[in-house]
């Protein structure tokens, strides 16, 4: 399958009730050879208008930190873990979950990131299930790298935190910078007396 075939499926998709709410389902998009895949929880309203990813005030504040730690938008890949809106931004239902997590298991596959950034705790959650790795509290996994195989893993504090508290932009600038590390390639690293570390994740 090609990641074309997959977002028509999801652009079609009524297996569940928030297709009769939704204006668009909405597909990934950005670098499909990225190494770095953003998964948010689901769109916002702007977002389900337009079809687009980020564009409403949370957009505007992903790209002030992507800016910040001098990575361009074009360069990753983002998307969303529940396809639609949820309704009065509720909560997604186990179902929505499921059906949902099937097209983003899908995505990872084709588009084979090497760093998943996880934006918020229910996309934290299902992908933590997926790979068999112990969720651990809130405040201390944002930042944290976690490894699962060959795919590097960090959660991230979802870019609405900061409509919400603006305090708290310099912590997430700090753990966001981490991206940046993450996409370059270290020509040491075969070498490196830290690597031991940092493939079990202790770093």
């Amino acid at each position: 399958m090609k990641i074309e075939d997959l977002n028509q499926e999801i652009k079609k998709c009524k297996k569940c009730r928030l297709a009769e709410t939704r204006i668009n389902a909405l597909c990934g998009e950005g670098d499909l050879n990225a190494k770095i895949m953003l998964i948010a929880q689901a769109p916002g309203k702007n977002e389900d208008r337009e079809g687009k990813m980020f564009i409403g005030p949370s957009g505007k504040v992903l790209d002030e930190l992507l800016e910040e730690i001098s990575i361009e938008r074009e360069a990753v890949y983002m998307t969303n873990l529940v396809k639609c809106m949820l309704p009065k931004y509720r909560k997604p239902k186990r179902d929505e979950i499921e059906i949902c997590g099937d097209y983003l298991d899908r995505e990872i596959e084709l588009i084979d990131p090497e760093v998943l950034a996880l934006l918020g705790y229910f996309a934290t959650r299902y992908l933590f299930d997926e790979y068999g790795i112990p969720l651990p509290p809130k405040e201390s996994q944002y930042g944290k790298l976690f490894l699962a195989g060959d795919r590097k893993i960090i959660p991230l504090q979802h870019p609405a935190a900061v409509l919400y508290d603006d305090s708290i932009k310099k912590e997430m600038v700090k753990n966001y910078r981490k991206l940046k590390i993450l996409s370059v390639d270290c020509k040491w690293y075969p070498v490196c007396p830290m690597k031991t570390f940092y493939e079990r994740g202790k770093l």
